[in-house]
């Protein structure tokens, strides 16, 4: 398998994915647009597009131009090339305005280890099997999903935050909170000024180490979340890539 990768800033990788994409025989090609990086042309050579989190936010069009081919980039993917796609946190949100859903700004953020919710939906759905009905995550966002786009279903929730998963057609996912997490990227999350501010909000001036502590804590559950989450997508992409080619009539 051969996935693309999208990346907005240096320390928003794929985190602990990159570990199982290895031990999975997944390679991948990122594509860092924050420094310029060029959305390949074609992307058919691709079986599955990740995009991961990054502290602009999609309406931030004029500041960060790029933003546009990159949504027109995940418009064609998901609609025409119709293959699987997994955003985590800005690229959930971008999922959901390129294909004509909204993102809006929360009245506070959401940052910290939190419950969420499968839905009923949720509790069916291919990326979601093994998950238990509520899980606790790590939450980091001042935007959120506002409106769904076109069939498109809420795999999971919870009060903060009504979109915390989402599925648009057959196999493009949509995740709020990071499941990509490593022991070291609360850490480096905090020497990013916007990541830092919202915790400063949320939680104080001390906020930055009683998060550390706490993720390390739910690390191991953190982890085993992630796996699950690579390998049913695994298990999505490979459905799709062995699946014949429609009949022509």
């Amino acid at each position: 398998m051969r996935f693309l990768v999208f990346q907005h800033l240096d320390v928003e990788h794929p985190g602990i994915f990159r570990r199982y994409f290895g031990e999975r025989g997944i390679v991948w090609d990122t594509v860092e647009l924050d420094r310029g990086d060029a959305i390949p042309n074609d992307l058919t050579a691709y079986d599955a597009l990740a995009v991961f989190g990054g502290p602009m936010d999609v309406w931030e069009e004029n500041r960060y131009p790029w933003l546009i081919t990159e949504k027109a980039a995940i418009r064609h993917w998901v609609r025409e090339l119709k293959r699987p796609y997994l955003g985590v946190c800005l690229g959930h949100q971008l999922l959901a305005d390129a294909l004509g859903g909204a993102v809006s700004k929360m009245p506070a953020p959401e940052v910290g280890i939190a419950d969420v919710d499968l839905t009923e939906a949720g509790k069916s759905d291919p990326l979601m099997k093994g998950i238990p009905l509520r899980t606790r995550v790590l939450e980091w966002h001042g935007a959120e999903v506002s409106a769904l786009p076109p069939d498109s279903v809420i795999l999971a929730r919870n009060d903060t935050c009504t979109v915390q998963s989402f599925r648009a057609g057959q196999h493009a996912y949509g995740l709020q909170y990071h499941v990509e997490i490593e022991s070291e990227t609360v850490a480096e999350w905090n020497k990013v000024p916007a990541y830092a501010a919202a915790l400063v909000q949320l939680l104080g001036p001390g906020g930055k180490a009683l998060l550390e502590q706490r993720a390390q804590m739910e690390m191991p559950l953190l982890n085993e979340l992630a796996s699950t989450v690579c390998e049913n997508f695994q298990s999505v992409v490979a459905g799709t890539v062995a699946a014949p080619p429609p009949i022509a009539f």
